[in-house]
C-alpha cells in the first residue's frame, strides 16, 4: 500500500504522543513531524546521547514534556492543555528481560499508565481518535505454530508480557465503560489497540535486543552472543507498524465505531524467522562476523516460537506489509554500517528512509 493520504489526515492536527523519546516514538515523532503535524511528546528523557532522539533532535520536532507516565496528574494537566486529534500511546518499559528486574514497575507504566491516558481521554471536551499500542506477545502463548488472532485469549509468563495484556483488559474495560461505541455520538472518542512487536530498524540501542547486541559485537570484532537461536519471531522493520498506526488512525477519522478494536501489525507467515537465521542474514550483510551460543544456566523464560495472524489488518484495513524480512534486514544493517563509518547525516537518513517507505 502507499501513504499518499495521510498529510490530509494529519497535517495541522495536534498529535499527544507518549513514549516520543524512545526508539519506535522518534520514528513516529520524525514521520509525523513530516506529515505536518502539531506534536506534543509525552515520555521520560532519552537513556542517553545517542539515542535516535538527540540525534534527530527531537525537541526542535514538538513540545517535549519529560516527565513519567505514572504521573497522573501530569498526564491529565499535559493532554487536556493540548485538546488533542490524536493520541498515540506507545510510552512503555518494553524489553522482557528487564520486567524480571523490575516487574511492580513494569506492571505500573505498561498497566496503570495506559489507565492514566485513557482516564484523561475521558475528561477531554472534543472528539479524539485514540490508538494504544501494546505488543505480540499479549496472547497467551502455547508456543504452537497456529499464528495468534484478535479474538485469541490473553495471557502473559513473563512480568512484560502479562503487563501488556493488562494494558489490553485496561483498553477493552475504558472502551465498554466510558467510549462504548453505542454512546459514540455524545463521546466522540474511538479507542483502538495495535499489537506488534519484535521490530529492527536503524537507531535502536536498546540492550537486550537482538539487532543492537549484533552491531555492539560486530563494531568491536567479538563474537555475537546469540542466547536463543532458535527462537522463532514475526520480525518487522519499524515503518511497518508505524505506517499501520498512521493508517488505522485515518479510518478511525472515516468510521469509528467500525474501527475502534484491536488490531495485529505484523509481517507475513513466511517471515516468521528463528533468532539464528537472522543473525545469518545480518552477518552477510555487513560483510563478516561470527557469532556463538554461549551455555546459559538460570535464564530467564523467553517464549520460544510466537506467530502473528495479520489477516483481519490485511483484508478490513487494506494494510500489508512492505518488506520481507531479508529486506528490513538488509535496510537495517546498511544504516547501522552507515552510521558507524560516520559516512552520513542521521537526520536526512531518516527523513530519506520514510519518504522512500511512502513511495
Amino acid at each position: 500500500m502507499n501513504y499518499n493520504h495521510l498529510p490530509s489526515y494529519y497535517k495541522g492536527k495536534r498529535v499527544f504522543l507518549t513514549g516520543h523519546t524512545g526508539f519506535k516514538g522518534s520514528w513516529m515523532l520524525q514521520w509525523l513531524h513530516v506529515l505536518g503535524a502539531d506534536i506534543k511528546g509525552y515520555a521520560l528523557k532519552p537513556e542517553n546521547e545517542f539515542d535516535l532522539y538527540h540525534t534527530l533532535h527531537g525537541d526542535s520536532l514538538c513540545t517535549s514534556v519529560l516527565a513519567d507516565i505514572r504521573d497522573q496528574k501530569k498526564v491529565e494537566q499535559e493532554l487536556l492543555a493540548f485538546e488533542p486529534d490524536f493520541v498515540f500511546h506507545l510510552a512503555a518499559q518494553p524489553l522482557v528481560r528487564l520486567s524480571y528486574e523490575i516487574p511492580s514497575e513494569t506492571f505500573a507504566v505498561n498497566s496503570i499508565g495506559t489507565a492514566y491516558v485513557l482516564d484523561a481521554v475521558r475528561k477531554l471536551k472534543k472528539p479524539c481518535v485514540v490508538i494504544c499500542i501494546t505488543t505480540d506477545k499479549v496472547y497467551e502463548n502455547k508456543e504452537w505454530h497456529y499464528p495468534y488472532r484478535e479474538t485469541d485469549r490473553l495471557g502473559g509468563y513473563d512480568p512484560y508480557s502479562a503487563s501488556k495484556a493488562a494494558a489490553e483488559l485496561v483498553i477493552s474495560s475504558y472502551r465498554n465503560s466510558f467510549f462504548n461505541l453505542n454512546d459514540y455520538a455524545s463521546h466522540q472518542k474511538p479507542i483502538a489497540s495495535a499489537r506488534a512487536g519484535n521490530v529492527i530498524g536503524g537507531g535502536d540501542w536498546a540492550k537486550d535486543r537482538i539487532i543492537p547486541d549484533i552491531v555492539r559485537s560486530l563494531t568491536k570484532n567479538e563474537p555475537i552472543q546469540v542466547r536463543n537461536p532458535a527462537a522463532v519471531r514475526p520480525w518487522q522493520h519499524v515503518l511497518e507498524p508505524l505506517g499501520g498506526y498512521l493508517h488505522l488512525g485515518t479510518k478511525m477519522v472515516d468510521d469509528p465505531i467500525r474501527y475502534a478494536e484491536s488490531w495485529n501489525f505484523g509481517p507475513f507467515a513466511e517471515d516468521n524467522l528463528t533468532v539464528e537465521a537472522l543473525v545469518q542474514m545480518a552477518l552477510a550483510k555487513w560483510g563478516g562476523g561470527d557469532y556463538q551460543k554461549p551455555l546459559l544456566v538460570g535464564e530467564p523464560h523467553e517464549a520460544g516460537l510466537l506467530k502473528l495472524d495479520i489477516s483481519k489488518s490485511v483484508n478490513e484495513l487494506g494494510w500489508k506489509p512492505k518488506f520481507d524480512a531479508r529486506k528490513a534486514i538488509e535496510i537495517t544493517l546498511e544504516w547501522y554500517k552507515k552510521i558507524t563509518s560516520n559516512t552520513v547525516n542521521e537526520i536526512e537518513l531518516v527523513s530519506n528512509t520514510i519518504l522512500d517507505y511512502e513511495k
